[in-house]
């Protein structure tokens, strides 16, 4: 399984790496410089440098718009994203005086409906090599999606290489994820959608977000919301299993919409203890250690919350890794892609097959 003691081969060597990150929840784009390198017949990483790069109000509009798109819309955002990735990656290197390898680029999520056997992420990877002068791995789910899987959650493969001390792995961005090993084999699954809701309601009284989770604290809960919410069917079915914005308008967003007589401040509560509710319910073992990253760990009222539901013990990762996990095991992905060592997880997405995952695109020639 490509999730346990990787056996090095001589191809295998320190690459420096940048990893891209743009998120659902559409706040900004997340850069990082990492060294990683083998050692013990596992991988090792060094973080160099991160930033955050936030994006504009009219532009974070424009990407949640995208899936309404034409075609050639469409295409033409793609390709504006990967030059703009490209020129920030640029200004990265000149202000830190790095020098990268490779480029590994999430890009950002438009659409994602696995079972159709589609998904997309745009910021055009040949744009973005051809502007920033590096080479490029992106598109990293398609191929897990043609091959019958979810095509997510891919981070799990950097959980195991990188954090195995964990019994759980829980991201907490716009959507909550959750990976862990069960029956000697690693497993993941989309938990609920998160702050790609709550950013949403917190629009509603003019914020970009629940900072703290102080809106959440003073709300109060509306039971009969919280009961429709928890009785959604994706919460029964069992994993491989993820989550797309496409899935929330579906099954969230009427939900929501039959309770706007109600405060903002009460849906955001009651959505909340709904979220943390699901994530608490997904740490079963008592004595297990789970690592959360994201930025949902900002959200005092979640974390709260979570605690109170759960006898694991909650470990909330260093500020840096917090906000930059993600965007580190896309760093890894890119790293596994090069060296063309398979990183997904069958276990994990439901593929019919392991693959080394990502597109490649190179440069132009000296």
């Amino acid at each position: 399984m490509p999730h346990e003691a990787i056996q090095l081969n001589t191809e295998f060597q320190l690459l420096h790496v940048i990893g891209l990150m743009s998120g659902t929840s559409t706040d900004g784009l997340d850069i990082i410089s990492v060294e990683l390198f083998p050692e013990d017949e596992n991988i090792r990483y060094k973080i160099l440098k991160t930033k955050f790069i936030p994006y504009a109000d009219e532009f974070s509009l424009l990407l949640k718009s995208s899936p309404s798109l034409s075609g050639r819309g469409l295409r033409k955002l793609d390709v504006e994203l990967g030059i703009y990735f490209g020129n920030e990656v640029k200004k990265f290197c000149q202000e830190n005086d790095l020098y990268p390898d490779l480029i590994a680029s999430h890009g950002h999520t438009v659409f994602h409906q696995p079972d159709e056997g589609y998904t997309m992420q745009i910021a055009c990877g040949a744009a973005l090599a051809a502007t920033c002068g590096y080479p490029v791995v992106n598109d990293f789910r398609q191929g897990d999606v043609s091959l019958g899987g979810q095509g997510a959650p891919l981070v799990p493969i950097g959980d195991a290489l990188l954090f195995s001390e964990y019994d759980y792995c829980v991201n907490l961005g716009g959507f909550a994820n959750i990976s862990c090993e069960a029956e000697n084999k690693r497993i993941a699954w989309d938990i609920c959608p998160l702050n790609v809701v709550l950013n949403e309601l917190a629009a509603l009284i003019g914020m970009k977000y629940d900072e703290n989770g102080q809106i959440a604290y003073s709300g109060k809960l509306i039971p009969e919301m919280l009961t429709k919410l928890d009785s959604l069917e994706f919460y029964k079915l069992p994993p491989p299993k993820s989550l797309g914005t496409e899935w929330v308008q579906v099954h969230i967003s009427p939900i929501l919409s039959q309770y706007e007589s109600y405060a903002v401040e009460d849906r955001i509560h009651t959505y909340t203890a709904h979220a943390a509710g699901r994530i608490a319910q997904s740490l079963k073992k008592e004595q297990g250690k789970a690592l959360f990253s994201g930025g949902g760990c900002n959200n005092l009222f979640l974390m709260e919350k979570i605690g109170a539901n759960s006898a694991a013990t909650i470990v909330k990762a260093e500020p840096v890794l917090r906000d930059f996990k993600e965007a580190l095991i896309f760093a890894l992905l890119g790293y596994l892609r090069w060296h063309k060592y398979p990183s997904t997880i069958r276990s994990v997405t439901g593929a019919s097959a392991t693959l080394p995952a990502g597109a490649v695109f190179l440069p132009k020639g000296d």
